[in-house]
């Protein structure tokens, strides 16, 4: 671990101040096996908020008011989870049960259909599901790039709908999120390999080590100016930051208690930094609050640096084992997350 790191002093969480938190429920209608604890991924538009619920088979559709507007059916058992707008506005999910991305009309029917199955040995060869979890956009804005998750594998679907595969070299590294970068081709997280990739748009494939061990990285967003990204280490309990060349820093967070962990991450408008935090459910004793952490900007530039601490506030989300997901912001700076075990989305306005 960099020595040089900054430190930041623990702090008791208190209720938010700065963010008016509001929680708003996604009232899956359970009509069979479905089970809650179901919302994963949310994508946001200039007018809606799109989020999967993967048990459900759905997607669903809000405004910026919060308000449950619709839901969009995808086939039983299809496990709908990745979510992206391309430049074109269309909206495309990944069916991770079926092996497919698929694109949906302004009336949520699939219009378009991507199989990104492995076929080993051609067309007619027995195929393998390759799990496509997350979707991210590529810098052009019509590139789709998707995680492998069950063979270790990026996949990639050029505009004309033609898809290649590219290996990574860790094996069972279970990729799971992918974003661009400010030049630097896609960056994404391996959870169970313990790195953190990078894939040129000709599919070279990089892997770097996180210094911590076992940091589970989650999450990683681009930097709003700089050619360098950051990410969110789910047990490692560190803010991660990787430059261009692969040199990766390394946050310790000032979490409330040990069985904390940190699930997305997120820029604002003056490019403060939020991070979600919640008690493990998994050990959930203590008992304790789930929470966003908002760092100053300040956070971007002393990255390698000695520092004392960066400036930080607490913002309690109102409801307890939420376990948090993804945060993104809207194009008026707000920001909603999703709340996986509760079914719900909340919003932070600022």
């Amino acid at each position: 671990m960099d020595m040089n790191m900054p430190t930041m002093p623990t702090q008791k969480a208190e209720p938010s101040t700065l963010g008016n938190i509001t929680e708003f429920p996604l009232n899956w209608p359970l009509t069979g096996d479905e089970k809650p604890g179901s919302t994963h991924e949310l994508i946001i538009n200039d007018q809606f908020i799109f989020v999967t619920g993967q048990n459900m088979n759905k997607v669903a559709k809000f405004n910026y008011q919060g308000e449950l507007l619709t839901y969009y059916d995808m086939e039983e058992n299809s496990a709908p989870h990745g979510l992206l707008i391309d430049i074109k506005r269309r909206l495309w999910v990944s069916l991770e049960s079926l092996g497919q991305v698929v694109r949906l009309d302004e009336n949520g029917n699939i219009v378009q259909r991507i199989d990104v199955k492995i076929y080993p040995n051609g067309t007619s060869g027995a195929p393998i599901n390759t799990a496509p979890h997350g979707i991210g956009l590529d810098a052009d804005g019509e590139t789709i790039w998707f995680t492998g998750k069950r063979t270790s594998t990026i996949g990639k679907i050029s505009p004309d709908g033609q898809v290649s595969h590219f290996q990574l070299e860790t094996l069972a590294a279970l990729p799971i999120f992918l974003s661009a970068g400010n030049g630097s081709g896609m960056w994404g997280t391996e959870l169970l390999g313990n790195n953190i990739l990078n894939i040129s748009a000709e599919g070279k494939v990089s892997e770097y080590a996180i210094p911590t061990s076992n940091s589970r990285p989650i999450a990683i967003i681009k930097d709003p100016v700089e050619n360098c990204m950051w990410f969110t280490q789910e047990a490692g309990l560190n803010i991660g930051r990787i430059d261009a060349q692969g040199n990766i820093s390394e946050y310790p967070i000032p979490v409330v208690q040990q069985n904390s962990r940190l699930a997305s991450l997120c820029f604002d408008d003056e490019m403060n930094l939020w991070v979600q935090v919640y008690v493990d459910l998994d050990n959930p004793k203590p008992e304790g609050s789930d929470y966003l952490l908002k760092f100053d900007k300040s956070i971007r530039t002393s990255c390698g640096f000695t520092v004392t601490g960066v400036p930080f506030t607490t913002h309690v989300v109102p409801s307890r084992s939420v376990m948090m997901h993804r945060i993104r912001k809207d194009k008026d700076g707000n920001l909603w997350f999703t709340e996986m075990m509760l079914d719900r989305l909340g919003k932070i306005t600022l």
